[in-house]
């Protein structure tokens, strides 16, 4: 006769109390490891992480030995567990996901593929995948069109789709896309036979002193003042005369023993020292001395400038949006029609 201690019951024979050990809802018994635990999760928990016994953790069986367990994960669980990690995942996407993203793992997503080292898989993603890889978002596309497609309406991606060219930034894609190369040269200069893609391109031409109308900077401003009456792009506190032809240059007085030195620039700026003289001169007539005159009249922008041209690119890149206001229209139109009649 035996007995279970537990359930204070006789049994006639170790096969019976196996029996009972093995269907009563109050064991929860490995009898390889002779050791009754307290519930069904401790027991599974047991088989888990025990060393003697051969687990599957993607379905729980337990099998003789680990011979048959590998066979079996080979068989059912190929497409979700990875052996070098000895870990399982839900299903082929999580595996795959863990190859993609594991450092363990040198791995190609795109056709399925482990290399042994970073330098073999980058150069299989520039023979194999140029035309459907995304390096910098790392993923897959069916095709090239797809690869492109991603480039064009993904906001990580600064791309030209006319021209298959990547820009570092927004501002950096419109600028291009303001350029002649998508604009063409339309705007013609009434002084002289050159043309440009923009009005900014167009008063920076003028304010160069170089169009053989003998337009400039100092009656280009002059110009603005008179049509902007309401002072919508301009500053009224700043007082400015139409007489000022003053024009700031420097010697070679301002060499001070490694470079051309610009005094009129704070001690914390870089560039306050040139390499040459020229240059120098460059930064003095820049203006970058003078007034800001300019303000964008965006409710919400407040951003001013010092030359004619700057503002114009401001308006046109649309950064605050100022054109969907008329009043700013009208003085933009207003202006680009005075210009074009004084250079005639």
């Amino acid at each position: 006769m035996v007995w279970c201690g537990l359930c204070q019951r006789q049994f006639a024979s170790l096969q019976s109390l196996d029996q009972h050990l093995l269907k009563s809802p109050l064991h929860n018994y490995c009898f390889k490891c002779d050791q009754d635990f307290t519930s069904p999760n401790a027991l599974e928990s047991h088989y888990a992480n025990s060393q003697y016994h051969a687990y599957c953790h993607g379905c729980g069986n337990i099998y003789d030995d680990d011979d048959d367990l590998r066979d079996h994960i080979e068989q059912d669980h190929w497409d979700q567990y990875c052996e070098s990690c000895s870990e399982f995942f839900k299903n082929n996407y999580g595996l795959r996901e863990h190859y993609r993203q594991s450092s363990a793992h040198v791995f190609c997503a795109g056709c399925n593929q482990h290399y042994n080292y970073e330098e073999e898989l980058e150069e299989h993603l520039e023979m194999e995948h140029g035309h459907d890889h995304c390096r910098a978002c790392d993923w897959f596309f069916k095709n090239e069109v797809g690869l492109k497609d991603h480039f064009r309406q993904s906001p990580a991606h600064h791309y030209c789709a006319p021209c298959a060219k990547h820009f570092g930034s927004d501002n950096s894609l419109r600028n291009h896309l303001r350029s002649s190369i998508h604009l063409g040269r339309t705007i013609k200069c009434p002084g002289c036979p050159k043309t440009f893609p923009t009005i900014a391109a167009l008063s920076l031409h003028v304010e160069a002193g170089t169009c053989p109308s003998g337009m400039n900077r100092p009656k280009l401003d002059q110009m603005v003042r008179q049509h902007d009456t309401e002072h919508l792009i301009t500053d009224r506190l700043i007082t400015y005369h139409p007489s000022d032809t003053i024009q700031t240059y420097a010697t070679s007085a301002a060499w001070n023993g490694s470079a051309y030195q610009c005094y009129f620039c704070p001690p914390h700026r870089q560039a306050r020292q040139f390499r040459t003289l020229e240059a120098l001169n460059q930064h003095l007539r820049s203006g970058v001395h003078e007034e800001k005159i300019y303000k964008c009249p965006g409710p919400e922008c407040g951003a001013r400038f010092v030359l004619f041209s700057a503002f114009v690119q401001h308006v046109e890149s649309e950064k605050c949006g100022v054109m969907r206001f008329r009043a700013a229209q009208k003085v933009i139109g207003d202006l680009t029609t005075g210009l074009q009649k004084l250079l005639r």
